[in-house]
């Protein structure tokens, strides 16, 4: 890994300020109680995260296009001016002298749409696991033609052993296309040598694979999870966690396989590029494979959703063609 790199430095930078923000917000207990069209809570931290990755994106690479998910117009609205002063607030802690009206148009640097290059942020993916004081993570992944470049993920909770972390400290993980995945405490990301490179699991027997599970049941089919996992042969007990905090696992080798099946009520549902594209980077880089429920690659060049894809199927590689095989008998 080249810790030189100012695209490195500007994403490593980027995810450890908006994450240590996100664990400020959610220590002192501010889940601002906005709710999107989708019905997903989102929090104060969402919005100040992306504010902050927006200016610094500005002062590193000012002509480039951000991809995030969210956009500042319940913010600037009468009815939520309380809510915004909160966000103004915690931004200030970061970006000095900071403006109402600027930090609107930081988080709008994430309304572009993805072209040949672009950056992609989820600043708080799990919010739901935000709110229970749980597992989240801060995701920010730069793209080239539809394919993943570099990701980094941020998780506060999380330490570089992968267990948990009250302190918020957490980690970050970065990984970048041909130079492999490394984690480090995200008090120490200024110091290169205190990255450790991941490698996911080794296991070859099926009984023993490890299947990474959401808390949340609205975000898969939990019936043809437990369907794939009798016809896998999976016997160990599973590894449950929300958000991208999963790849995560899975690239240190704490879980074999990840599934994103389609919820019953939700079968033409297409994963958001911002949901997928640094963790997945972060696995194939320690060793892993990503693909859709169908086998074939992530595209990222769709749009602002994976169009071309159904579902995901990550695992640690040696598993991925049984998994493949599994879904299809279970038809998933």
């Amino acid at each position: 890994m080249n810790w030189t790199d100012t695209r490195n430095r500007f994403a490593l930078k980027a995810v450890g300020l908006a994450a240590g923000l996100a664990d400020r917000i959610q220590q002192e207990m501010i889940p601002a109680g906005i709710t999107k069209g989708d019905r997903s809570p989102v929090t104060v931290a969402d919005f100040a995260a992306q504010a902050v990755v927006g200016y610094l994106l500005d002062q590193y690479f000012p002509g480039e296009l951000l991809v995030g998910e969210e956009g500042s117009e319940m913010l600037r609205s009468s009815d939520h001016q309380e809510a915004l002063g909160k966000v103004v607030d915690y931004v200030r802690q970061v970006v000095d002298d900071v403006t109402p009206a600027q930090v609107c148009d930081f988080i709008d640097r994430g309304g572009d749409k993805p072209a040949g290059k672009y950056w992609t942020l989820d600043p708080i993916d799990g919010t739901k696991g935000f709110l229970r004081r749980a597992q989240y993570a801060t995701a920010l992944a730069y793209v080239e033609n539809g394919e993943v470049q570099l990701g980094v993920l941020g998780c506060p909770h999380l330490t570089p052993e992968m267990e948990d972390d009250p302190s918020g400290i957490g980690c970050v993980l970065i990984a970048r296309r041909d130079a492999g995945t490394w984690i480090a405490s995200r008090g120490d990301i200024d110091q290169a040598d205190a990255f450790s490179r991941l490698q996911v699991s080794a296991e070859r027997d099926p009984g023993k694979a490890r299947l990474l599970r959401s808390f949340e049941s609205s975000h898969t089919n939990k019936t043809l999870i437990d369907a794939f996992q009798v016809e896998f042969g999976i016997k160990a007990d599973p590894v449950r966690m929300d958000s991208q905090v999963k790849y995560a696992l899975l690239a240190s080798g704490k879980g074999e396989i990840y599934l994103r099946l389609l919820s019953p009520d939700r079968l033409d549902y297409k994963e958001k590029i911002w949901d997928q594209a640094a963790g997945s980077i972060i696995v194939e880089e320690a060793g892993g494979f990503v693909s859709d429920l169908d086998g074939k690659a992530l595209d990222f060049s769709r749009g602002r959703s994976l169009e071309a894809n159904r579902g995901i199927c990550a695992s640690n590689g040696t598993f991925h063609e049984r998994a493949l095989a599994a879904l299809k008998i279970v038809k998933a």
